[in-house]
């Protein structure tokens, strides 16, 4: 059965550049470009305006951005190697340079924050898959070591139980947080993974990339359970919906896709540009409709919602 989404709104032109990397509170939309500032939108009001701009966050931009569950503390990575947290009081982001300074060895081309805000997994471009305590100074606490190939996403899942990483050559490893082992071999994609993403409930570990293809592996067993296919160039992005029912994915190839767990199937596609979106994310639900933000190389997020009858 097929779903329909309504574009909502945009904050057209939010950065001058490509946006690579957007991360979502229930109240604001953050987004990360090419761009030296973080640009803060407000999700509340239908106008989507932008209510803070980070200035000078990352010199030479910044690849990723991530919050935690309550959207209080998020944490950045720059294309010149630096890391960065900032803390959220009443809507308003600051550095946090206590926390800052802790993460200045950190090697990291992708992150990941634990849901309570407390851990920071991280994976290099050598394949170390390495985990920080931001409680306790920014202490390390896990290094896990790979087949050394690029490490270009990571998640770990919501109960705190597993990390997953994808690599440059198209391997996926899932290792348990607990004891640092790695339970079973996933079969990885070929060609390179550029995201992975736990369900809600963390069962499923979805993962996708260059193959065009995502795939769905049981984390109980590593056994792939599904291969979605419809995307006709790299696959950049991937989010749960919050009741795990509802997968969504952008792709180079400037399409959004939502698909179905449930009947393994594509149940909408949008395609508001023919430019790369880098990023989509689903919007907490609250009191409203189910809805996304999307961002990519037309400078602009968009806003969706699910089309409900009158």
């Amino acid at each position: 059965m097929s779903r329909q989404y309504l574009a909502w709104g945009t904050a057209d032109n939010a950065h001058p550049v490509d946006i690579f990397s957007l991360a979502v509170t229930s109240k604001q939309v953050l987004s990360a470009s090419g761009a030296p500032s973080i640009k803060i939108h407000s999700t509340i009001d239908t106008e989507f305006p932008l209510v803070q701009s980070l200035e000078g966050a990352h010199t030479l931009g910044c690849h990723h951005i991530v919050t935690d569950a309550k959207g209080s503390r998020a944490i950045s990575a720059g294309f010149a190697g630096d890391v960065k947290a900032w803390s959220c009081q009443d809507g308003h982001w600051s550095l946090d340079e206590a926390v800052t300074g802790t993460l200045k060895n950190v090697d990291a081309w992708a992150i990941a924050l634990s849901e309570d805000g407390q851990y920071l997994a991280g994976v290099s471009q050598d394949g170390h898959v390495r985990v920080w305590d931001l409680n306790e100074n920014g202490t390390q606490i896990r290094d896990h070591e790979t087949k050394g190939s690029f490490g270009m996403c990571i998640d770990l899942s919501p109960d705190g139980k597993f990390i997953a990483s994808g690599h440059e050559n198209g391997a996926v490893y899932m290792f348990k947080t607990e004891d640092g082992r790695m339970p079973f071999s996933l079969s990885g994609l070929v060609k390179p993974v550029r995201n992975v993403a736990f369900s809600p409930g963390g069962k499923i570990l979805a993962a996708a990339g260059d193959s065009k293809v995502i795939v769905l592996y049981d984390t109980s067993s590593g056994l792939q359970i599904a291969n979605l296919s419809g995307h006709t160039a790299w696959i950049l992005s991937l989010s749960w919906s919050d009741s795990g029912e509802y997968l969504l994915s952008s792709s180079f190839d400037g399409k959004v896709k939502v698909w179905s767990i449930d009947t393994q199937s594509c149940v909408a596609t949008h395609s508001e540009t023919e430019k790369a979106v880098w990023s989509a994310k689903w919007l907490p639900k609250a009191n409203r409709s189910e809805g996304f933000a999307t961002g990519g190389a037309n400078r602009s997020i968009a806003f969706y919602r699910e089309a409900t009858g009158g």
